[in-house]
């Protein structure tokens, strides 16, 4: 049996695991150890196991996660996410819709301090869906709201996805961070485009809520001041080389912990949780990392990723053909898998095939965390939308996917202006040093 074929036989076991509900990193993990040793020998698949494995868990580019997810947790449990909503509650609340776009604008706000989609959609869930209850919002558009702007926790930074990618295809962290800033921006826009869209066609989905003064409207805008401090010092810090993302990960860590508690408005028990969820979250994606590391050397050895490469690089196709290709993998597989997990298991393969075709790699990055986004929100996995269910639990599903497909629209729409418009992703990277 040729290389490839033992490959592709890896391949087709994996997903077959992965839709029986096992473990991603544990699976990926078991299949890169029995394929390795059986194209090579036991002896090296369980050397190379035990290299993997300490070299990932002792990894100086991968301490960022822990830290930003610690200081997204502290944002959270002290209450930044309440102000952020608070904040653009009182400016935009009082229109038709408003709580939605309100809405999505305090999830893009605690996205650049949280790095998680699933963190973003249960923290935004728990604040807003009782407010958009209270003024009776269709719970379609509101859940629906939730669940897509939660997703913008992977694509504005500091996101652990662009952590993950950069590590695995050795990019530069910090320049994937500054790519997802207008990407981030734009898809805010179109989601904030599609509510009022969807609420000037149906004025019922949305009523309006009570006017603010303009005092309570300057107000509010302290309730985004920290915000916007700990994103500057994090991204303005790594975008002019103060910083590198491990160090601006840490600072912004310390600073959150610092106003929490200059605030006292984070508890003992609250801090506390904080640990406990970073410890958690970090172990989950060490060990997927982990997985995907020792897969992605089972793959090597059996050089499906150049063979891939070479033979899509010479189809007598245009390269965005075959972009658009894969994207579509994407699409469908992220119906099926979590996003971190889709990422580990597709960029062996297809990180060759984009730098065969000439693509930008950080642009590359932009586009693949966008479709992994769509992921998210749609059926049968979307985890986010999972997430909004466990708090909303009087919504049926079907409603919440419902509510989805305009904001799948959107994200649809922004991933073809980022394939037609390539420098919007790569501005402000190419300024860094």
């Amino acid at each position: 049996m040729s290389l490839t074929a033992i490959g592709i036989i890896g391949i087709i076991v994996l997903v077959i695991f992965l839709f029986s509900n096992m473990p991603v990193g544990f699976v990926m993990g078991f299949l890169g150890l029995i394929g390795f040793s059986y194209v090579v020998n036991p002896s090296a698949g369980l050397s190379l196991l035990a290299r993997d494995v300490f070299e990932v868990f002792s990894s100086y580019g991968l301490t960022v996660v822990p830290l930003f997810v610690f200081m997204g947790q502290i944002a959270f449990h002290s209450g930044i996410s309440r102000r952020l909503y608070d904040a653009a509650y009182v400016l935009v609340g009082h229109r038709r819709g408003g709580l939605a776009m309100a809405t999505v604008a305090a999830c893009a706000g605690f996205s650049a301090i949280s790095g998680s989609t699933n963190a973003t959609a249960a923290t935004m869930a728990t604040v807003t869906l009782p407010e958009m209850k209270r003024y009776k919002y269709d719970m379609g558009l509101a859940t629906g709201t939730v669940a897509a702007a939660g997703s913008l926790g992977i694509l504005i930074p500091p996101s652990v996805i662009f952590i993950v990618y950069g590590i695995l295809t050795e990019q530069s962290i910090g320049k994937l961070f500054a790519a997802g800033v207008f990407p981030g921006i734009l898809l805010s826009i179109l989601f904030l485009l599609t509510i009022y869209l969807r609420v000037r066609r149906n004025p019922s989905l949305a009523p309006p809520g009570p006017r603010t003064t303009m005092k309570e409207k300057i107000n509010a805008f302290t309730g985004v001041i920290e915000t916007l401090a700990l994103f500057a010092m994090v991204m303005g810090g790594i975008f002019f080389g103060i910083f590198t993302p491990t160090e601006a990960a840490a600072a912004g860590a310390f600073l959150t912990l610092l106003l929490a508690i200059c605030r006292r408005q984070l508890t003992w028990d609250g801090f506390v949780k904080s640990l406990s969820d970073t410890t958690k979250i970090s172990c989950m994606v060490m060990v997927i990392v982990t997985g995907a590391v020792v897969f992605g050397h089972f793959m090597a050895v059996t050089r499906v990723p150049y063979d891939l490469a070479n033979w899509v690089s010479e189809l007598p196709l245009p390269s965005y053909a075959v972009m658009g290709v894969i994207i579509l993998v994407y699409l469908f597989g992220g119906c099926f898998m979590d996003a971190l997990a889709m990422i580990m298991l597709t960029i062996p393969i297809f990180f060759p095939v984009a730098q065969a075709l000439g693509f930008d790699p950080i642009w590359f990055g932009v586009v693949i965390v966008l479709i992994t986004e769509m992921g998210v929100i749609t059926p049968p996995v979307g985890v986010n939308v999972y997430v909004v269910y466990g708090v909303a639990k009087d919504v049926p599903l079907e409603v919440i996917f419902r509510g989805v497909l305009p904001m799948l629209i959107a994200l649809l729409i922004c991933n073809l202006i980022l394939l037609l418009f390539p420098e919007i992703a790569l501005y402000l990277p190419g300024l860094m040093r």
